[in-house]
């Protein structure tokens, strides 16, 4: 390794996107890629295990963002974790296949001028993504890189909420990214025989065999190296030195909704007043970079269970054992094991809610232990109306952004969430869940709860369900960052291709849909039309 390399395509990240990235690039022997990612490999034991995934959060494996305080949330802050090591949040997600509703990605090219981004225009990118053991022909691949299948472990009690969802009227659906979205059943995980399955496993791995693919880890690249508005290369850090990548064709940053933004931001292109308040000489003003933060707010419920078990009774060494040599019983659970999407009030286009839920007590980001068995129902808003910001801090970039979601800042989006909860607290009291409910832990009381007291719970216990997006948003608006193309307004030869290019987040998880971004972006680089 030189101080001084040379490439067709320098990739900034190993996540979700990148990874992708730079397997599809490298399938031309011709040009050659390199792949920076500040993380490591991906070799944590408790990466590959699905039901594990929270035991990575603030570990070395984490960014371990947090946010300012939310005004809106009892003036808290809230943790976001983000993984830090190839296959990015893919590596430390909980696994759900989502994909968005038809109305999200027509509403990028109808609302935000995202022209070859609708529906019709993706879906041949999430299917050639997606080898799924179970459903095919017209909405799903069988040959992609990335498997999907049912969990290979089900509790019973993600079965009962299922049944009780049913009897209080919502329609059951076995696949939330088929013809319709709205219903409630089992979720489909990215796993691969009860393994977690990330962008490292399904695109990377095959790929890193190929010459012309160089893939560095513990590389934190500082700044995009610009000459006369052209994107020539990235200076990096890597085992305590400072080295420069040149790029011959493009520099695409894949770093996700934090440090992509931050990293433009870091190299002079952003809003002109805030980067000049930092010290950053402004190479491009772009007002967009940082603008449009958001995320999935969830709002979690408890309850103490009975005649039934926990999730967590079943981390032990038999059943560590069994998952090894069989990919099977309770740690292929991936917690967030069902849920469903419904409209909280009538009149709207498509589902604002989603549900998950899990046979054990998960909250704080899973970061207390539950000292009993419990249930949780999650109430998650996906239709979201808040907008806040991302701003660096200093223009030394080991220094962390700040992160201002402006959680429930629209009145309209804790109004959701009140009339969501509300949904669920009626399905959960009849049916085959409700045998299984003792009592509720939080919030602590439901006999006779108002709305008001639904709205202090809250704003006490909401947290990220990690999907935070749009900081380099695409379209043609005045806070757009990249083109349709995801290049980068007023800089060649500079694209994003990650989650920080969705104009409005989709309904859903969002590992699916970044994936897909890339699988397109790959196309849209090699000059492919589908």
């Amino acid at each position: 390794m030189s101080d001084s390399d040379r490439f067709d395509y320098v990739i900034v990240g190993a996540g979700s996107a990148g990874a992708v990235l730079a397997a599809r690039l490298s399938e031309d022997p011709a040009a050659s890629v390199l792949l920076l990612e500040a993380g490591g490999e991906d070799d944590a034991d408790e990466i590959h295990i699905p039901a594990a995934f929270s035991s990575l959060f603030k570990t070395k494996w984490d960014w371990n963002y947090e946010t300012v305080v939310q005004k809106h949330m009892g003036e808290r802050t809230a943790f976001w974790p983000r993984m830090k090591a190839l296959g990015g949040c893919s590596s430390m997600n909980a696994m759900i296949y989502i994909r968005g509703n038809r109305l999200d990605y027509d509403g990028w090219r109808d609302e935000y001028g995202a022209q070859g981004w609708g529906y019709d225009d993706v879906l041949p990118y999430f299917i050639r993504a997606e080898a799924n053991t179970r459903f095919g022909a017209p909405f799903h691949g069988s040959d992609g890189p990335l498997h999907v299948e049912d969990r290979r472990f089900t509790h019973e009690l993600t079965d009962a909420w299922v049944q009780s969802a049913v009897a209080a009227g919502i329609k059951p659906n076995d696949d939330f990214n088929g013809a319709e979205q709205t219903g409630a059943g089992r979720y489909q995980v990215t796993c691969k025989r009860g393994r977690r399955w990330s962008t490292a496993d399904g695109y990377l791995r095959p790929a890193m065999k190929r010459p012309n693919l160089t893939v560095r880890t513990h590389a934190f690249v500082t700044k995009v190296l610009l000459d006369g508005g052209r994107a020539t290369g990235v200076s990096y850090r890597i085992g305590g030195q400072e080295r420069t990548a040149h790029a011959d064709a493009e520099v695409i940053l894949s770093g996700g909704a934090i440090n992509s933004p931050q990293l433009l931001m870091l190299s002079g292109i952003g809003p002109a007043a805030h980067l000049r308040e930092v010290g950053i000489d402004v190479e491009v003003d772009l007002p967009g970079v940082g603008e449009n933060l958001h995320d999935h707010p969830v709002v979690p419920l408890l309850w103490h269970t009975k005649d039934t078990s926990d999730i967590t009774d079943f981390v032990n060494p038999r059943r560590l054992i069994q998952w090894q040599l069989t990919g099977k019983g309770p740690l292929a659970s991936n917690i967030g094991e069902g849920g469903g999407f419904f409209a909280s009030r009538d009149g709207l286009a498509g589902p604002d809610i989603q549900i998950h839920v899990a046979p054990t007590g998960f909250y704080d980001n899973g970061l207390r232990e539950p000292q009993a068995q419990m249930f949780t129902a999650g109430v998650t808003l996906v239709k979201v109306a808040s907008r806040g910001r991302l701003r660096l801090r200093s223009a030394d970039p080991t220094w962390r952004p700040e992160l201002d979601p402006e959680y429930f800042a629209e009145p309209v989006d804790m109004d959701s969430v009140v009339a969501g909860t509300r949904r669920v607290l009626d399905i959960v009291s009849q049916g085959p869940l409700a045998r299984f409910l003792d009592k509720p832990f939080l919030p602590d009381r439901l006999d006779g709860i108002s709305d008001s007291d639904i709205r202090d719970h809250a704003r006490a216990w909401t947290q990220t369900l990690y999907h935070p997006v749009a900081t380099c948003a695409m379209g043609s608006g005045e806070l757009s960052v990249v083109d349709p193309q995801l290049r980068v307004h007023g800089v060649e030869k500079l694209r994003v291709v990650d989650a920080s290019v969705m104009p409005e987040v989709p309904r859903g998880n969002t590992n699916a849909p970044t994936i897909m971004i890339a699988e397109k972006a790959a196309d849209l680089i090699k000059g492919v039309r589908q």
